[in-house]
């Protein structure tokens, strides 16, 4: 029993979150314990791979009063003391909420974000905060306070953006979970480079409050990162529910998942490029390997183009981008002369936009739903690849080439943003490895409202095709190791 005792201990930190909960009710593992190991583990990689950039003062206490809860059989939820890292875009009581932002640095948070305060009755650990880009306005993750982040994969590559600190601290073992926010794909894209499942809800699935302001709209969502679909929505369904405050969120259901039952045959509209988009040949390889996985377990796959056009997502996001940096200057004047100079010409073309134009993107923003919705009467979901390219240099702020194309700062990141326009769930999963080892994820898109199902179907995609959370550095070069 020792000798089995000192190896769990020498593991727990390899441990997913609902592992991690089955060894605390066994009584083989403590949450003191794990907190102990992830500290350690921090210790060793994070001044490399700067995924964290706060500690939470308060979590050994945390986790010592998990440990007693547990003794004593009366643990808070399924996740009690577990560890989770935060996003510094979301506020913890305490810790400051810097944005990536040097004048931000020294403000702490007087109030946890809504979702943290669930994981906080739920008995979790928050470890700390995680490394965003300035104003996680990016699809890379640097920022001029704390620096760059790396990918545990590979450490001359960046995890992508902007939960790119928070993909780095689950793949690298700080934490199995962690929450970030998805306003164009800064969920499931960095998932995607990492191998890590990235949930991004419907609107109002997670209830917002206690937030900074809303720059990105309704466009940016909570969403949980996990290492297996079982993880990430066990971590749901604690962040999951609605609230008064959030008038939004008493449109969508509380989203629990229950994986009980399997999902029936889907219509799977599976999109394996957009147009003439460059795309990895790589990643277009792996991901028609995932389709053919759904289709196997006897689902409807059929291949297509998008049912609708995304022009004016296209022509929209520029303008919200530079609305949004204008806006937050407003609000916090003094973060300007600090920032980056590249955001303050966005905040300038902000301004001199006109407020007629603005307003008749928000009527196209809704008309841009109503078309999706009509969509989703011929489908039930829609797989397309996570992003247009593998992770590039860590100090880059995107690929400048994609399959011998030339491509802009969105050219990566094609995929995303058209589902936080319209609202609806998605996920990524990870699916077959490049071939220098490096992740590959692609996601799956579902009606308004359908985030149990989308969840469900991943569950079973992973059954069939995951081979298991390969570690970063003891994984092989296996073409079929996820399918």
């Amino acid at each position: 029993m020792a000798a089995q005792h000192d190896e769990l201990m020498k593991s727990g930190w390899r441990l997913g979150a609902t592992d991690l909960a089955a060894a605390f009710a066994a009584g083989t593992l403590t949450p003191l314990q794990v907190w102990q190991d992830c500290e350690a583990r921090i210790s060793a990689l994070n001044p490399e791979l700067n995924a964290l950039i706060a500690l939470n003062p308060e979590a050994e206490a945390a986790a010592e009063a998990s440990t007693q809860r547990w003794q004593q059989g009366r643990p808070l939820s399924p996740l009690d003391g577990v560890p989770v890292t935060i996003k510094d875009n979301l506020n913890v009581a305490g810790l400051a909420t810097t944005w990536g932002n040097k004048a931000l640095a020294d403000r702490p948070a007087e109030q946890d974000e809504l979702s943290v305060t669930r994981c906080r009755r739920a008995g979790m650990v928050i470890l700390g905060k995680t490394n965003v880009p300035e104003f996680t306005l990016e699809g890379y993750t640097d920022n001029p306070l704390f620096g760059v982040t790396r990918n545990p994969w590979n450490t001359a590559l960046t995890p992508g953006g902007s939960t790119g600190g928070g993909v780095a601290s689950v793949a690298a073992g700080f934490a199995p979970l962690a929450i970030g926010t998805d306003g164009g794909g800064s969920i499931r894209r960095p998932a995607s480079h990492t191998g890590l499942v990235g949930f991004k809800p419907s609107i109002g699935a997670v209830a917002r409050v206690n937030s900074l302001p809303q720059v990105m709209l309704d466009f940016e969502v909570i969403g949980p990162i996990g290492r297996s679909v079982v993880d990430t929505a066990t971590l749901f369904n604690i962040m999951a529910g609605e609230d008064a405050r959030d008038r939004k969120s008493l449109r969508v259901s509380q989203g629990r998942v229950d994986f009980s039952t399997r999902p029936e045959r889907l219509r799977i509209l599976y999109v394996p490029r957009f147009g003439d988009h460059p795309l990895d040949p790589q990643i277009a390889a792996s991901v028609a390997g995932a389709a053919a996985v759904l289709r196997a377990q006897g689902h409807e796959v059929t291949e297509g183009e998008l049912p609708f056009s995304l022009d004016f997502v296209d022509a929209f996001w520029p303008m919200l981008g530079a609305v949004a940096v204008a806006a937050l200057f407003e609000r916090y004047p003094e973060a300007e002369p600090v920032a980056a100079e590249k955001f303050r010409t966005q905040a300038a073309r902000g301004r001199d936009m006109g407020a007629a134009s603005y307003l008749n993107a928000l009527d196209d923003i809704d008309a841009f739903r109503r078309r999706v919705s009509a969509a989703f009467d011929q489908v039930d979901v829609i797989m397309t690849p996570s992003a247009a390219a593998l992770p590039w240099p860590a100090e880059q702020g995107y690929p400048t080439e994609i399959d011998g194309q030339e491509v802009g700062p969105r050219g990566h990141a094609i995929y995303t943003g058209w589902v936080n326009a319209c609202g609806h769930p998605a996920i990524n999963l990870p699916s077959a490895q490049a071939q220098q080892g490096l992740p590959i994820g692609f996601q799956l898109v579902g009606n308004f409202g359908d985030d149990e199902l989308l969840f469900r179907l991943a569950a079973e995609y992973e059954a069939a095709a995951h081979a298991g959370w390969q570690w970063p550095g003891e994984t092989t070069n296996n073409s079929d190791a996820r399918q």
